[in-house]
């Protein structure tokens, strides 16, 4: 059996949510947490709670990424798992959107997480170990309508991870892609009571990112699918 040992995490578009619950997991688990955003303030509390650090970084611009990494470098040392949680939604009746604003929510979406796995996958490569996650969403694997831009980035991101999947795990570097496949819990968007466990838990999902970050290397996955029970495929 052959199971990687991380010692440094980087969020990349960390917020309250998932990525939060993710941070907190890590932490317990013993990683050094950095947390990127491009408003940091946000994520103040959250620092202060698990001991994390903040770096303030536009996804989809590749200097504002490369200085990000540098001062993780700096500070924790080279992440041994970097995770893509960055995204830009736009909705809107196709002949309707505006082409600008489609190219921003693409790139913040896609352009971004390329950005990051290059930075991730250079340092990972010289030490032959490390792992990135790429968190999707149903709009991975179906479009929906009026959802076009959303539908373009996460596919593009998911063809990204298997694309990146199949290059980088015989170099001992673990990909892996998350379906996310319905609406997560928060406190602003509770679950209701009349319908238990029909969104998902923010912690379970972080959950299944630390199972999938101890699968030795022998069973490797490149992606996961996470809905809840009464959710529809």
């Amino acid at each position: 059996m052959s199971t990687a040992t991380y010692g440094t995490a980087f969020i990349i578009g960390a917020g309250h949510g998932l990525s939060a619950s993710l941070a907190r997991l890590l932490r317990t688990e013993g990683l050094q947490v950095a947390l990127a955003a491009r408003d940091t303030s946000k994520l103040e509390p959250l620092a202060e709670e698990i001991g994390a650090l903040t770096v303030e970084a536009d996804a989809a611009d590749r200097r504002s990424m490369a200085a990000a990494f540098r001062r993780v470098d700096e500070r924790i040392g080279p992440a041994d798992v970097v995770v893509y949680n960055a995204s830009a939604r736009l909705r809107g009746p196709l002949v309707e959107l505006d082409a600008a604003a489609v190219r921003t929510a693409l790139e913040v979406s896609a352009f971004g997480g390329f950005i990051a796995a290059q930075e991730a996958a250079r340092r990972m490569l010289s030490k032959g170990s490390g792992a990135i996650l790429f968190t999707g969403a149903s709009a991975s694997i179906k479009g929906y309508a009026q959802s076009a831009p959303f539908a373009m980035g996460k596919f593009a991101l998911r063809g990204l991870a298997q694309s990146m999947a199949r290059e980088l795990a015989p170099r001992g570097i673990h990909v892996a892609h998350f379906v996310i496949d319905g609406a997560i819990r928060s406190a602003s968007r509770p679950t209701a009571a009349e319908a238990p466990d029909s969104q998902l838990d923010p912690d379970a999902i972080a959950r299944t990112y630390l199972h999938v970050l101890r699968q030795d290397r022998s069973a490797w996955t490149w992606e996961v699918e996470l809905r809840p029970w009464v959710e529809r495929f």
